[in-house]
């Protein structure tokens, strides 16, 4: 998978907007739903021509899980690694799973959202609007 393509997946799901947090890396892509991160993902390595990647909230005991069924998944580089995994694109990881892994990290973020902007969030979605 692309990082751009799993840009554009990410920036479909209802109330994604993204954001380069770090001037001093502007590779650094942040998707966020309510203003907070559910996808980091380094557009550099894309560019670069491998090592591609995107750190992803997965709940505690799934992302253990997941780190020993798959090769291509890591404890969250410069994340919380209790919440967080860094999947690598080109790895043993089918697009499927990431992609799955992405709506699973949304959610998480959105559940964790106040009440209010959880609502808010949701109602643009029913609308479509999508991410900007």
């Amino acid at each position: 998978m692309r990082i751009a393509d799993l840009r554009l997946a990410c920036l479909a799901l209802p109330g994604a907007e993204e954001r380069r947090p770090f001037a001093s890396d502007p590779g650094l892509l942040a998707l966020t739903v309510g203003g907070k991160w559910f996808a980091l993902l380094d557009t550099e390595a894309d560019e670069a021509g491998g090592g591609a990647s995107v750190n992803l909230k997965t709940d505690p005991e799934e992302a253990t899980a997941l780190r020993r069924a798959h090769g291509g998944i890591v404890p969250g580089w410069h994340m919380n690694k209790r919440h967080w995994n860094t999947v690598f694109l080109d790895s043993d990881v089918p697009d499927e799973l990431i992609l799955a892994l992405v709506e699973i990290s949304h959610g998480l973020v959105l559940d964790a959202l106040p009440r209010r902007t959880r609502l808010l969030v949701m109602a643009e979605g029913e609308r479509g609007g999508g991410g900007r």
